[in-house]
């Protein structure tokens, strides 16, 4: 699994050398801020709900995926959304932990694409969810503005590689 330390030290194995102060200064910076993100990821144990608030929005903002034959006009298929997102979300809080983006990377976003469009699911409805997620978060209400810079930064991540 890919976390800074596993990254620091294979960028530094293929460059045949040993890491370098930088190297050493990026590691440093996630251990620093590891405590903001086990704070995030703690604070994600709700992740159900804010699937579920997240999903209301997506499709509040595209009504027509409940339309005979859309992406959403069974309960089969609402079911299946909602659990992609809490899958998402999940990932995030793992991410949290680990402290890069390798869950997101290996088990979510890794052909996640390809499989949205061979279904032909629009992937605009999940972008939408994340965004209501990452808007949804509030300092001090939530987490600290810290814990929410590394929340964020996760759920920015995601959109980016699903947009």
């Amino acid at each position: 699994m890919k976390s800074v330390v596993t990254t620091v030290i294979a960028a530094a194995d293929a460059a045949g050398r040993f890491p370098s102060t930088s190297d050493l200064e990026s590691f440093q910076g996630s251990i620093q801020r590891s405590a903001a993100r086990l704070e995030a990821a703690e604070k994600l144990n709700n992740v159900d709900s804010v699937a579920k608030e997240a999903y209301d929005a997506a499709i509040k903002k595209y009504p027509y995926l409940n339309n005979d034959g859309e992406a959403n006009s069974t309960q089969v298929k609402k079911d299946k959304c909602l659990r992609d997102i809490k899958h998402y979300m999940r990932l995030i809080q793992y991410s949290l932990v680990v402290g890069g983006t390798g869950p997101l990377d290996e088990w979510g976003i890794a052909g996640g694409r390809e499989v949205y469009r061979a279904l032909e699911l629009p992937t605009a409805p999940y972008v939408e969810a994340l965004r209501f997620a990452r808007n949804r978060g509030c300092a001090p209400r939530d987490m600290s503005a810290q814990a929410l810079v590394e929340y964020n930064a996760l759920i920015d991540y995601l959109i980016n590689s699903l947009s």
